[in-house]
């Protein structure tokens, strides 16, 4: 039986009354919607607080691929003007927090530290705590669950839009969490609400409420990809394709080049708990290897709660690593700056010619541990 569940939007009344006569802009995205899938938008619209709209990555409506610049627009469905927080300046201009008293947020969240949409928000902390203004999180649950903070802690040498502090790859937190935990820890000091989920408990998968699912982004269709995408993410900074252009992103990964058989052989080996693997064939239709047949390896879930997805990645890539030549980490998007798989790790630990696999493991688990402690006090669930 599924958990009935109300995400922060289902428990606006709690906070409606403080933002009469507010006028509040909102950040947010098609997954920012209530139980009957009205859009955040249009609700806040309709009780006539709404200035203005903030787009992330991807856009207000979801119409971008990733990395595409968003530009400053009119939204046709309010008439509202949409102003951009990704792809140029990441922070709100103080002429526009100057007309505004509340910066709201009501995005999905995945569970991963790669993720955007926890830095779009971070930035509009770091704004409305130097203007003066209020930030209102309307929380959602943790799609992945919130028992188990998994992968690496952050270096902050590696900082940035894909991680921006130190957490950890699997972050355990809800949206809510996250901004009170780094409202405090990296001193931001916003004047922070936020209203949270009723029902759901930290063990919870999000397909065990009974929440519909709007994908966060056009890569992460279903909750099986973003669970897969704690697994192979890291594929995005190799000449691995991570199965975008295809139906089945992050579930898959692989090249023209890659014995398949042999990694799916390899891998099965080990008896990973929770996951399988498979040889698969796919062709995407853009993105990495686009229109190339690829061989790939298909990651099957067999038992969330027994998975341990990062590690799980970890074993796979380092496998492909060392048995394929033909492998090779993407070079840094500009002269200078680090490769990108050591933004999406925060270290450059797997990189190295003397990197091995069990004492990296050994080492973040650790660290995963000293992390797990700090965030506890911040939980909400």
């Amino acid at each position: 039986m599924k958990r009935t569940v109300q995400n922060g939007i289902d428990n606006l009344h709690q906070i409606l009354p403080s933002l009469q006569g507010a006028r509040v802009g909102l950040i947010t995205n098609p997954t920012g919607v209530d139980k009957a899938l009205r859009s955040t938008i249009d609700i806040l619209h309709r009780a006539g607080v709404l200035s203005c709209l903030f787009s992330p990555e991807h856009g207000v409506r979801g119409d971008l691929q990733a990395g595409a610049h968003v530009e400053t627009y009119t939204d046709t469905a309010t008439g509202l003007p949409v102003y951009s927080t990704y792809g140029g300046d990441v922070h709100i201009p103080k002429e526009i927090l100057d007309n505004l008293d509340v910066v709201a947020f009501d995005i999905q969240d995945v569970g991963a530290r790669y993720y955007t949409y926890m830095y779009t928000l971070s930035y509009a902390m770091e704004d409305c705590a130097a203007a003066g203004k209020r930030m209102l999180v309307f929380d959602r649950v943790n799609p992945v669950g919130g028992v188990r903070p998994e992968g690496t802690v952050l270096e902050r040498e590696y900082s940035s839009f894909v991680g921006r502090y130190p957490l950890a790859s699997r972050h355990n937190l809800t949206m809510g969490e996250y901004a009170r935990y780094i409202n405090d820890t990296e001193h931001i000091g916003c004047d922070l609400t936020v209203v949270p989920v009723t029902g759901w408990d930290r063990d919870c998968f999000f397909d065990e409420t009974d929440l519909i699912w709007v994908q966060p982004s056009p890569n992460i269709p279903t909750v099986d990809s973003a669970f897969a995408y704690l697994c192979t993410c890291l594929a995005e900074g190799t000449n691995l394709s991570e199965g975008r252009g295809t139906t089945r992103p992050f579930e898959q990964i692989g090249a023209p080049w890659l014995n398949a058989q042999r990694v799916a052989d390899a891998m099965n080996e080990q008896k990973l708990p929770g996951v399988l693997f498979r040889p698969c064939c796919f062709t995407p239709v853009f993105s990495k290897h686009a229109n190339q047949m690829c061989r790939g390896i298909m990651v099957h879930v067999t038992d969330r709660r027994a998975a341990k997805p990062f590690e799980t990645g970890m074993r796979l890539f380092d496998c492909i690593k060392n048995t394929h030549a033909e492998f090779s980490f993407l070079p840094p998007y500009k002269e200078g700056a680090h490769a990108f798989v050591d933004l999406l790790l925060g270290t450059d630990a797997f990189r190295k010619d003397d990197f091995e696999l069990e004492t990296f493991l050994k080492e973040q688990r650790d660290k995963v541990a000293a992390y797990e402690q700090k965030i506890k006090p911040y939980y909400l669930y």
